[in-house]
């Protein structure tokens, strides 16, 4: 039973509270063919922070079904909206969440200067203001590609304005099928238990024939200053991300967001859709929410966050002042403080000192910087070590270093971070640094390339798992890279001055290939970028590559020449 009824006119709207009503004040508006119930995930995790308020639209629910179509016209549901929020909070300002019509119609009233000062917040979810799409089709010839993507999207929409057909579906039994179809077109796991499906579905066609048309062909000039956070999910099959790009022309003080879901977000990404509102509801009261804040930065990667392993020298350091030049925010880790420290000064990031082979510290770390500046968009596993030696040669204690290293690192770094990419629901991007000696047998290489080539295997393994939750993995193989790497390999069998002469070697063999670690960072860039799965960096590594996939008995031929490849 709702908590009480709010009458608009002579409409009744059924209203459901939960939360202390000290707390501060949110209202969910439904979209079609829903009820209230479709934010049930979003209210359970509010409740305990918001006093949360939903309701049947008319036409919807325990709501009364007006007669005809003009009942349904948006000025009508923008005024039951405000009878609602009148009703549930007449003195303080409320904070406001819409879902597909629940957001059109929420743009309604947060779009009318007589009503602002109503509205704390106003998070709009896969619903654009009517007004807005009509100006922004208006405008078709500078997007045709998305005009035209938008309109074979919106089908539906056409489908309605045809007297008898839009209902037609329902009353043939498409609400007994519903929750069905959500499950395997939108990946909804569970049914949403609503009374009257198919009336739902039936009457709530008569939203798209009261106003659609009419609103495109006269769209109005409605600005707010109301605070607003458009979420477009990355799945939508029925509103693309064009229509909102130039929102911000009515409404300057709007944030972008993504979420790695489907259109029905509500019931798949509940709780991620919970923490967004809240850090809009947290910013407009004054507190530092670094994935707003971060969304001011200028530039392709600007409102992204990065983190670089073994960002303190080399393709790490690289890395880093790549996406800092492209407007992201860099967390710089290293195993070496100073080191973190420059690089972090350099770019104007944040440093962190962590050894990656320490998982302990790796979760501490992921820890530390989510709760200091958020979940990391993108994260660069890069720290590595080098080292040459056969197989026999080379001692336990080596391999368990270059293992622990070079693969637990990475294993570390794709768990702590990936794990809360997951969570978080907003997508992402892992970038793990192999090696050309990934594909290269090296007889010299038995512990550096078994390393980098269970690095490659555990990206390959991972990209699958974790692309349904919009995250991208790829893997980088660089071949021969002029960086300090070479002077920190190791070397089995030799004492301190074969050490040394071994790396000197190395560094001059890597100094005349003069391949630069700002091109192996500009390939991270563009693998990111493009969601590239495998990238061969050099012209040797992509000749590996290449011969590996040709002929792999010809790459082992190469393998056992021995050349020397210390530090590949």
């Amino acid at each position: 039973m709702p908590k009480q009824i709010v009458r608009s006119g002579d409409v009744r709207l059924a209203v459901w509270t939960a939360g202390d009503p000290a707390n501060p004040p949110l209202v969910l508006v439904h979209g079609y063919p829903d009820t209230h119930v479709v934010w049930d995930d979003v209210v359970a995790a509010l409740a305990d922070t918001f006093r949360v308020v939903t309701f049947d639209n008319r036409g919807a629910g325990a709501s009364d079904c007006p007669v005809g179509i003009e009942p349904y016209r948006i000025e009508q549901l923008a005024a039951d909206l405000r009878a609602v929020i009148d009703a549930v909070s007449p003195e303080r300002p409320v904070h406001l969440a819409g879902h597909d019509w629940g957001s059109i119609l929420a743009w309604e009233l947060v779009t009318d200067p007589a009503a602002v000062d109503r509205i704390a917040s106003f998070t709009s979810i896969a619903g654009p203001c009517l007004d807005h799409i009509g100006h922004w089709m208006r405008g078709w010839t500078s997007h045709p590609r998305a005009s035209a993507a938008q309109l074979l999207r919106s089908w539906y929409v056409a489908a309605f304005q045809v007297p008898g057909l839009g209902t037609l579906p329902w009353r043939l039994g498409l609400g007994d099928g519903w929750d069905v179809l959500l499950a395997r077109v939108e990946g909804v796991s569970r049914r949403e238990r609503v009374r009257s499906r198919g009336a739902d579905g039936e009457i709530g066609v008569r939203l798209y024939r009261a106003n659609v048309v009419r609103r495109l062909r006269h769209p109005g000039e409605r600005r707010t200053d109301v605070p607003v956070q458009v979420v477009h999910a990355t799945g939508d099959h029925f509103v693309g991300p064009d229509m909102a790009s130039d929102a911000r022309r009515w409404a300057p003080r709007l944030w972008h967001r993504s979420l790695a879901a489907t259109h029905w977000a509500p019931l798949t990404h509940g709780p991620a859709l919970a923490r967004m509102i809240t850090e809009l509801a947290d910013h407009v009261r004054g507190a530092p929410v670094p994935a707003l804040d971060r969304l001011a930065r200028p530039g392709e990667f600007g409102g992204r966050l990065v983190l670089v392993t073994g960002a303190g020298s080399g393709i790490g350091r690289a890395t880093a002042h790549a996406f800092a030049a492209l407007g992201a925010e860099v967390v710089a880790v290293d195993i070496d403080a100073d080191a973190a420290a420059r690089t972090a000064r350099a770019v104007g990031g944040h440093p962190f000192t962590v050894d990656v082979s320490d998982e302990a510290a790796m979760r501490k770390l992921a820890d530390e910087v989510a709760a200091a500046h958020g979940v990391p968009d993108v994260v660069v596993n890069n720290a590595g070590i080098g080292h040459s030696g056969t197989f026999l040669a080379t001692t336990v204690e080596e391999w368990r270093r270059v293992l622990d290293v070079n693969l637990w690192g990475v294993i570390h770094g794709c768990r702590e971070f990936g794990s809360r990419m997951v969570e978080r629901g907003e997508g992402g991007h892992i970038v793990n640094v192999a090696s050309a000696a990934a594909w290269l047998p090296a007889k010299d290489l038995a512990a550096y390339s078994t390393s980098k080539a269970g690095v490659a295997m555990l990206s390959d393994c991972l990209r699958p798992e974790v692309a349904a939750h919009g995250v991208g993995v790829s893997t980088i193989c660089p071949g021969l890279i002029d960086t300090n790497i070479t002077r920190t390999s190791t070397f089995s069998g030799l004492d301190d001055a074969g050490q040394q002469a071994r790396r000197e070697h190395a560094a001059a063999v890597y100094g005349r290939r003069n391949f630069p670690p700002e091109g192996v960072a500009r390939e991270i860039v563009d693998a990111v970028r493009r969601s590239s799965a495998v990238v061969a960096v050099t012209p040797e590594a992509k000749a590996v590559r290449l011969l590996a996939r040709l002929s792999p008995a010809a790459v082992r031929m190469v393998a056992a020449g021995g050349l020397d490849r210390s530090g590949a």
